[in-house]
């Protein structure tokens, strides 16, 4: 039995999202479906809700708990960066609405098997789609020096990246690295001790730079943001939730380039310049509540941004 997974801020993601009970929206990232299931009670009747995800196993959890909006939902296996070519392939041409929320759940965490945590000892996977034919293990032995220690510093922002890389390098010399346990004790030795962080693993920002290669986590969140403008009705609105600082430095300049300021950081994948179609709802990003930290405590990276339509 899959545990369903926790949506953070779901009362905001309502609040914010649902422009028109009558329209249509979609939860580019539907997962178990805990925001979507909240969307679909919120629209009326002619309202219509598409769900994507790329993960076929929490897809099928979804429609289970979806099923009761049949007619209304309609759920597709494909990826939010796609989201243009799904509303055309659903004679779709504008909503009034998108979610993103870009972590991964619960399921994928604790029960997936694919290695995404190294609570337990899992085969190095890490792919959120299991049709894509890379995976972390093949990054990790096939990948040469210098493109892990970009992965590890770009996707990381490790200060131990060229250590770890060469690391890796020299320990795959011996035997294959294939699995999540093998390569965080091979980060926890290499890292002096007394610089291994207080609060998290010292692994935690290595897997976190593997998983976001692995799935061109960075790369498919800026080629959404090109399209955003153009697949929203007027007054539509975008809400997405991001939980490390790569990610919202994507979407936090987005909405600048929108607005006719800002400018990208360096290694970033870069974004065209628009004119002014969308503007921030808010200037400050939202954050849960200290009753949602205390209820769901793996809220606490959460960051949200909404921008409208103009």
């Amino acid at each position: 039995m899959i545990a369903v997974h926790q949506p953070v801020m779901v009362d905001e993601v309502v609040r914010f999202l649902i422009t028109d009970p009558r329209g249509t929206y979609v939860d580019g990232t539907v997962g178990t479906g805990g925001h979507s299931l909240r969307i679909a009670k919120s629209l009326a009747p002619a309202g219509r809700l598409i769900c994507l995800d790329v993960d076929r196993t929490s897809l099928e959890v979804a429609r289970g708990r979806l099923s009761q909006f049949a007619g209304r939902v309609t759920l597709v296996k494909e990826s939010y960066v796609a989201i243009d070519t799904v509303l055309a392939e659903l004679g779709v041409e504008r909503v009034n609405g998108i979610l993103v929320d870009l972590g991964f759940s619960s399921y994928q965490l604790e029960s997936s098997g694919r290695g995404f945590s190294f609570q337990n000892d899992e085969p190095l996977d890490m792919r959120m789609d299991q049709e894509n034919p890379v995976n972390a293990g093949d990054l990790v032995n096939a990948g040469s020096l210098e493109s892990l220690q970009g992965i590890l510093r770009d996707y990381g922002e490790d200060r131990w990246a060229k250590r770890i890389a060469s690391a890796i390098v020299e320990e795959r010399k011996k035997s294959p690295i294939r699995s999540t346990l093998q390569l965080a004790r091979i980060v926890e030795r290499t890292i002096p001790r007394r610089y291994h962080p207080r609060n998290i693993h010292p692994a935690t920002r290595i897997f976190q730079a593997l998983r976001i290669a692995v799935n061109r986590e960075l790369q498919n969140l800026a080629d959404f943001l090109k399209m955003v403008p153009s697949v929203l009705v007027q007054g539509g609105s975008l809400v997405v939730i991001s939980y490390h600082s790569l990610e919202d430095r994507l979407v936090k300049q987005a909405l600048q380039r929108w607005e006719g300021k800002g400018a990208y950081p360096r290694r970033l994948p870069v974004l065209h310049t628009y004119k002014p179609l969308m503007k921030a709802v808010r200037k400050r990003a939202l954050r849960p509540s200290q009753a949602e930290l205390d209820r769901n405590p793996r809220s606490r990276s959460a960051v949200m941004r909404v921008a409208e339509r103009v």
